[in-house]
């Protein structure tokens, strides 16, 4: 069963798209690709529809879901979840045809060479900028310019820094096109500052997130959420002197949680 958290929130609601679109695109799930997705009996995901709690439309009187409104809805669900429910998100994630082995870690994907501590960035532009080339330094990221801007319209879309201080900065959409495979970068700043958090706090932790499926991204960030609600680690990070010890301190925390 779906988490309550991913599908009785009321902002969630159908809105149509323009009759220019009204034609269902290649990647549009209907019900029975979606509730294979979502692991849900056709009957839920077809309720969840009408009731106005997915992003869909309707065409010739049936449900159509475009794949980018689906990641999203599941992306605002990761961030209104609990360690229970993200728990959940992981599971429902993972394919249930040809899946041999589990996700990457957090660990495995945060390279040393894309870990700075500290983080010489006092600004929102010059934290994106200072990020995107910590990442590039791995050589799996082909064009840091299309990176800064992505990430940096979807901070202006809705901010990604938490009330714990961190930020999970990433692209509206995977950038499989930039990308040599998916990996996390670390920066953290000497000072903690104004990064978009709508309380007003400040963050000192920002983690890039640089996917190259929907899938994967969701998976990586419910388990990072997961992660950094761990107060100990945070602190470990904060502490952390060299890129070792900052991967050290995540490896040790994935370590307890709960598959």
């Amino acid at each position: 069963m779906l988490p309550t958290a991913y599908c009785a929130v009321s902002s969630c609601i159908t809105s149509p798209l323009p009759d220019t679109l009204a034609a269902m695109a290649d990647d549009d799930f209907d019900i029975p690709r979606l509730a294979a997705y979502l692991h849900l009996d056709p009957s839920q995901v077809a309720r969840l529809a009408d009731r106005g709690k997915l992003p869909g439309r309707k065409v010739q009187g049936q449900w159509r879901f475009a794949q980018g409104d689906i990641h999203h809805w599941l992306e605002n669900r990761i961030g209104l979840s609990g360690d229970e429910e993200l728990q959940e998100m992981e599971t429902i994630l993972r394919p249930t045809v040809g899946y041999q082995e589990a996700p990457r870690s957090i660990s495995d994907q945060l390279p040393l060479a894309a870990i700075e501590v500290p983080l010489a960035a006092k600004t929102r532009n010059s934290i994106i900028t200072s990020m995107t080339a910590v990442a590039a330094r791995t050589g799996l990221l082909w064009d840091p310019q299309k990176m800064i801007a992505a990430v940096r319209d979807r901070e202006d879309m809705h901010p990604t820094a938490l009330e714990s201080g961190v930020a999970l900065m990433h692209p509206r959409r995977p950038m499989s096109s930039i990308l040599g495979e998916a990996f996390l970068a670390f920066g953290r700043t000497d000072k903690a500052i104004p990064f978009g958090n709508r309380g007003g706090l400040l963050t000192d932790l920002f983690f890039l997130i640089c996917s190259i499926d929907d899938r994967g991204h969701l998976q990586t960030l419910a388990r990072l959420s997961r992660l950094i609600a761990d107060p100990e680690l945070l602190a470990s990070l904060r502490g952390a002197h060299d890129a070792s010890e900052v991967r050290a301190a995540v490896e040790a925390a994935e370590t307890t949680l709960k598959e």
